[in-house]
């Protein structure tokens, strides 16, 4: 797809999270927070996808009425304040038009198969790994920018770290700093 033909499709390509729509796969931690903080200065989450559903409102999606239909549910299905939900196949609308597209639940939801249809200005890894090398390449072949999780989310990336050392060293939650200062 050629460059302008894209801009014509999701809007004015200035600078700024004002306006600007936002996918957000996944909605737990990484992904709700970060589409509660886009939404307070201006930008519109018009899609989210969960693992069994997803939903698209093109005026933007109130994100704390989803949080707490998803809370209370358990799911997005029978989700009435959106204008379309998918349940088939709800991975399918990270392939939507958008400005912004942020992979927030899963490793490898960015792959060989559906890089050549995503259509975004820039890719802003939330989970670890959401996006393979080939998906990669062909991202930053067609123009779009991939920002890597451990910049984008490098509080989760740390936080996995220090799981994975307590993990390998039998380490019960609560005593990695002392574990660290007999070390030390």
């Amino acid at each position: 797809m050629k460059i302008q033909t894209f801009i014509d499709k999701v809007g004015d390509p200035t600078l700024g999270i004002s306006g600007k729509s936002f996918t957000v796969q996944g909605f737990g931690n990484v992904g709700y927070w970060a589409a509660k903080f886009l939404e307070k200065d201006g930008g519109k989450i018009t899609h989210i996808i969960e693992r069994d559903a997803a939903i698209y409102k093109a005026d933007g999606i109130d994100v704390e009425h989803a949080k707490a239909y998803l809370i209370e549910h358990g799911s997005f299905k029978g989700y009435d304040a959106a204008d379309e939900i998918e349940v088939k196949d709800p991975l399918s609308f990270m392939e939507r038009p958008v400005d912004y597209l942020i992979p927030a639940a899963t490793e490898k939801s960015i792959h060989r198969v559906n890089a050549e249809k995503i259509q975004c200005r820039a890719v802003f890894e939330g989970a670890n790994g959401p996006t393979t090398f080939a998906g990669e390449e062909i991202l930053n072949s067609r123009g779009i920018v991939v920002a890597p999780d451990l910049m984008v989310n490098g509080g989760g990336v740390t936080c996995s770290y220090f799981e994975w050392l307590k993990n390998i060293d039998h380490v019960s939650p609560g005593k990695m700093t002392k574990k660290f200062d007999e070390k030390s």
